[in-house]
Parts: structure tokens; sequence; C-alpha cells
């Protein structure tokens, strides 16, 4: 391999630039502090403590309290890029080898800030530990799952789908680590980091020409993040919302475990084998 070809790679790309926006300050959120916030005016003490120690699904919290949520959250995160993006935009073509590679990071970030949001809220575990900057395999897979389902990847919605499934079963407050780094979803991740860093440059690039003219540019360059961050946001709280991480199959009554057989655990079996099913290498749809 010749020198300075390593970043020539789609997937090193994605996964080089995704562990960056990870890395930069006030990326990550804090779970506890956001759901306690969140919940704040809709729920009792007694919910959010359950919410933040359990789940919000196991809290029995109403689903249209976790739209509702996820929704004012998305409009917070996509004004804040939106809003960044456009003074990114001002000084024009002079700043171009400043602003574009600034504006992608940051663009980046708060897709991770929103996933966060989004996961918290419909029932995922923390996503990053409190040990550092450091980002471990298992976060880096999931991400790349999440941001796979934002731009529309047929394959990372199943997969998505499919650690959901193992979490619920195994009524997990971690992610899979074995199976998105080794096992069966892990080849899938690798298929969407190579499409998403494709796709990541074409973006760049499109970025690069908004910025050329100054002030216009700060306009153009707004209206672009605002119309590509709001529908992969929208997206990706669509799959979260209906994935059966946010219904429990057991819930907690009066301190003993209650079995769900209802239509939610027929719901549930079906699922399972739609996923096992859809999940294979195929080329992700835009």
């Amino acid at each position: 391999m010749k020198p300075g070809k390593v970043n020539e790679n789609p997937e090193s790309r994605f996964s080089a630039v995704l562990l960056a926006a990870a890395k930069l300050p006030g990326v990550r959120i804090h779970r506890e502090a956001y759901l306690r916030s969140a919940l704040a005016r809709h729920c009792s003490e007694d919910d959010i403590r359950r919410a933040i120690e359990e789940t919000p699904a196991a809290a029995g919290i109403a689903v249209e309290v976790l739209d509702k949520l996820a929704n004012d959250s998305i409009r917070f995160e996509t004004g804040k890029v939106s809003a960044l993006s456009a003074a990114a935009g001002i000084p024009g073509i002079l700043a171009l080898p400043v602003t574009v590679p600034a504006d992608v990071a940051q663009y980046f970030g708060h897709m991770v800030r929103i996933a966060q949001k989004l996961a918290y809220l419909y029932s995922w575990p923390d996503l990053f530990s409190d040990d550092g900057d450091d980002v471990d395999d298992a976060t880096m897979g999931v991400l790349t799952l999440f941001f796979g389902v934002m731009f529309g990847t047929q394959s990372a919605n199943a997969a998505v789908g499919k650690v959901a499934g193992m979490m619920s079963e195994q009524v997990a407050k971690k992610l899979p680590q074995k199976a998105l780094t080794k096992g069966v979803i892990y080849p899938i991740v690798k298929k969407v980091a190579a499409y998403l860093g494709v796709q990541m440059t074409k973006q760049s690039f499109a970025k690069s020409v908004s910025k050329a003219i100054p002030v216009v540019g700060a306009v153009v360059s707004g209206g672009l993040t605002l119309a590509t961050y709001l529908p992969m946001a929208k997206r990706l709280k669509r799959h979260l919302s209906s994935l059966e991480l946010t219904k429990p199959s057991h819930r907690v009554v009066d301190g003993e475990v209650v079995e769900d057989h209802g239509p939610f655990a027929t719901a549930h079996a079906e699922q399972q084998g739609a996923d096992a099913t859809a999940i294979k290498l195929e080329e992700p749809q835009s």
C-alpha cells in the first residue's frame, strides 16, 4: 500500500470521521441527566427514577410522551446544527480548507448527539462509558448502524432491529459486544461504514460548492444542512420507536416480573423472524 492511501478506503474514512466527531466537546449526552431533564415535566419522580435505572419503556412512559420529547430534541439539534453550518459558510471560498472539514465534523457530531437522545428515549442503554475519551468498538458499531438508518440503508434497519432484539431478550443494560464486533452484525457494520464513507465524500463536496460564494453560501449551506439533517433524524426516530425494545415483553408490576402474552409478544416473535431473514450483506439503498 502506498503512503497516504489509507484514508482513501471509504470504510476507514467514515470510521475516522465518526470517531473524531464522537470525541468533540459537547457531543456526548449524559443519559441520566438527559432523561431526567426531558421527562421532568411529564412524569413523576418514581417514573423518572425507574426510567433511568431501567428504561423508559419499563417505567411505562406513554409512547406519545416519548414521541413528543423525541420531536423536541430533533427540532433543537436541527436548529443548532443548521445555524452552525450557516455560520461556517459566511467566509466564502478563501476559508474552505478550514470551514469544510470543521463543518463536516460538527455535522457528524450533531448526528451523534441526536442518535444518543433518541436511543435513550427509546430504551437503549448508555452508549458511552465515563472513562475518558475512548470509544469502544461496540459503540462505534451501533452508531454506524444508526447513521445507516438515517441515510436510509435497509441492511442497517434490519441490523439495528436485531441488536434491539438481543437486548430485549436478555434484558440487557449494555450493548451486545460480541455481536457488534465479531458476530453476525459485524459484517453489516463494515458494509454500512463503507457505504457511508462514499456518501460522506459526496456530501462534503456539496457543502464545498455551497460555501464558494460568501454570505449566499451561508444561506445555501444552512438550508442544505436543514434539508438533510431533519429528515435523517426523523427516519432514525421512526425506526427506533417501532422496535420491540420500546415495548418490553416482560414488565415489572408491584415488584414482580409479569410476562406479556398480548399482541406485542406475538409481534415480537414475528419481527425476530423477519429480522433474521432481512439481515444479509446487500448493497445499502440510498
